[in-house]
């Protein structure tokens, strides 16, 4: 048996790539070394890296608004939609439109709430708002946002991936693959949602598509273990898990060695975080530990499933340094119950999303933390469900971020008088993610990776950085 393997071992697949096959063999597997062994300093796949410029934010909080919230009831306030409330839409208007659910000559739905202006800059928003509007003067709001899709799936995942195709990295996974993470004691990419179920678009919201799956968005918790199956189960001992995860890795590596595919060193770089995670997760999970008027700015209830928790978690999370943080609010599908439903969202975020600016301003990080809020699409300026509702609308939705070199009290972009397109200063969602990455030191065209012959990139081919709203 022995000498069988000293035979293996002798003539291994290794062995006949490097001396057979006139030399192509050894020609590609040099290759293949080089890339493996790139950084062999530090094999690490997360360790911090430089990006191309110098950059302005090092962390980004993504508050995602999974369901699409109404730009026009929030944000986006039209008189001239008030005023013909009850009425039909012009035919002009719906030449080529393609509704989601709707017939889309339902008459026209005028704003539900009364709108407020705020700050220095004079931002409008709706009354149900005020917590928001508090912080007016920190935000840029981008009210001409557009997007090709109209079902939430795939205008979820083209947000997150750049793409409506399942496979393609997401902008987490983007990020932490250009830029790596600040912490060896926790995941460089944390996802953590409000309800007992994600985002309609499922994990390829945060999935490291064709990247190594090193980069993939850590699923957090908010109430129980952080991490599902971190705890260690009865029986077993923090030694005994240590000298299972040993001997794991020490066979990982020799298999490493041997074959040099790069998702083996995910596999041991998940065994070794979750060791370390066993100490670190539970203490930077537990909210109760923040003094009682941090918990009060944010509404927070230690020990409930509340977005207000998650936002103060965010913040704990990249205070130690986790590069990306995405905070998933899947419940803005208002195709009826307009009203109660929006008042319910913004009663569960509105105080949140302020408190986690003030917050970290108060605390010198928001100059470097970029906050980014909003959904998939936004809704129409007709109505569904009798009065009070409205279908998917990607011709015109509103977003807003603050902080990592964002400009203050900025407003950008306008739609028509009736919400209906975004008709100045155009904002796609590829221009989106292309500033982002531009504000962590990234031009968006230079972060790229092959996968099946060609580069890929996030924006694909297009993306314009907004330079209006940079600071």
């Amino acid at each position: 048996m022995n000498f069988l393997s000293d035979i293996q071992r002798a003539h291994s697949r290794r062995w006949f790539l490097k001396d057979c096959g006139l030399g192509l063999g050894a020609i590609a597997l040099t290759s293949l070394e080089a890339r493996a062994n790139a950084n062999p300093g530090n094999p690490n796949p997360l360790a911090p890296k430089r990006s191309h410029f110098p950059a302005k934010a090092k962390n980004v909080i993504f508050l995602y608004m999974g369901g699409a919230p109404s730009h026009l009831d929030l944000f986006d306030y039209k008189p001239e939609l008030a005023r013909l409330n009850g009425t039909k839409p012009p035919a002009e208007l719906l030449k080529n439109y393609q509704s989601a659910f709707i017939n889309p000559d339902n008459n026209l739905l005028g704003p539900k709430f009364k709108f407020k202006k705020y700050g220095k800059a004079g931002t409008q928003m709706a009354e149900i708002l005020p917590h928001l509007g508090s912080v007016a003067d920190d935000i840029a709001v981008i009210r001409s946002m557009h997007t090709e899709a109209f079902n939430h799936a795939p205008a979820q995942i083209l947000l997150s991936t750049g793409s409506q195709q399942f496979g393609r990295p997401s902008l987490g996974s983007w990020v932490t693959y250009g830029l790596g993470c600040d912490t060896d004691n926790l995941p460089a990419f944390v996802v953590i949602s409000s309800g007992s179920k994600g985002p309609s678009g499922g994990n390829a919201n945060f999935s490291s598509g064709f990247l190594p799956s090193v980069y993939d968005g850590v699923q957090f918790r908010s109430v129980g273990d952080p991490v599902l199956y971190l705890s260690n189960p009865k029986g077993v001992s923090k030694g005994n898990r240590k000298a299972v995860i040993d001997a794991i890795n020490e066979l990982n590596n020799r298999h490493f060695e041997s074959v040099g595919d790069p998702e083996i060193q995910t596999r041991i770089a998940a065994y070794e975080m979750s060791a370390r995670m066993q100490d670190v997760a539970p203490e930077v999970t537990d909210i109760s530990r923040e003094p009682d008027h941090i918990q009060k700015l944010y509404g927070a209830e230690p020990g409930k499933r509340s977005f207000a928790n998650n936002a103060l978690l965010a913040r704990r999370l990249v205070e130690r340094g986790v590069r990306f943080v995405e905070l998933f609010h899947e419940s803005w599908d208002q195709h009826g119950g307009l009203v109660g439903g929006l008042k319910k969202n913004c009663k569960d975020v509105d105080q949140a999303c302020a408190a986690l600016i003030k917050d970290l301003k108060q605390r010198g990080m928001l100059e470097d933390t970029l906050i980014v809020f909003g959904g998939e699409f936004g809704r129409t300026p007709m109505t569904q469900g009798g009065t009070d509702g409205r279908d998917h609308h990607p011709n015109a939705f509103t977003m807003w971020l603050a902080g990592g070199g964002i400009k203050g009290g900025v407003n950008h972009g306008k739609t028509d008088d009736l919400g209906f397109n975004a008709v100045e200063d155009k904002i796609h969602i590829h221009d989106l993610n292309a500033t982002i990455l531009h504000q962590l030191g990234f031009d968006h065209e230079k972060l790229t990776t092959r996968f099946q012959g060609r580069d890929f990139r996030l924006t694909d081919v297009h993306g314009h950085v907004i330079k209006p709203i940079l600071s």
